[in-house]
């Protein structure tokens, strides 16, 4: 029975090549493994790639990926098992989902993925949004300073006797 947060299905081919990109991505550039860490790299802008895996139980765990990948037009894959991923990264555990953020030497392989998924091709480099928002420079006109209050000095009381 088909899980209901796969969207679409995936060759053998363009599963094989996209553990093949974690893998080459795990040991030259930065991966993020699990559902929290997806989603925040997701959210965050920094992901290029997303692999989820099929079997995972109960479903509702990956059920927002996709959605969220889409609103943020970042490439998302399936590979049929928990297990592939946990393989690919280098783990002895099955990993429900991986997100690509440097791929380092599996640049290729990454475009070559988005682009079978896509459909399209993928873009020589896209400009990833900077995480955080810097404020724009300031006019090179002098802000007019404000008048500074100056403190008045306190008459001296005459001690007490």
């Amino acid at each position: 029975m088909a899980k209901s947060y796969v969207k679409f299905q995936v060759t053998k081919e363009v599963a094989d090549k996209a553990l093949e990109a974690v893998r080459m991505a795990k040991q030259s550039g930065s991966v993020r493994k699990g559902i929290n860490e997806v989603t925040k790299s997701v959210e965050r802008n920094l992901a290029s790639l997303v692999v989820i895996a099929e079997d995972v139980e109960p479903e509702e765990v990956v059920v927002h990926i996709p959605t969220l990948c889409e609103q943020k037009k970042i490439a998302f894959v399936y590979v049929p098992t928990k297990a592939d991923i946990g393989n690919a990264i280098g783990i002895n555990v099955p990993c429900s989902a991986v997100s690509i953020e440097k791929a380092g030497s599996g640049e290729a392989a990454v475009k070559e993925v988005i682009a079978k998924v896509t459909g399209k091709s993928a873009p020589e480099s896209a400009p990833r949004p900077p995480a955080k928002e810097s404020k724009p420079a300031e006019s090179a006109a002098p802000k007019a300073e404000k008048p500074k209050k100056e403190k008045q000095a306190k008459p001296a009381e005459a001690p007490k006797q």
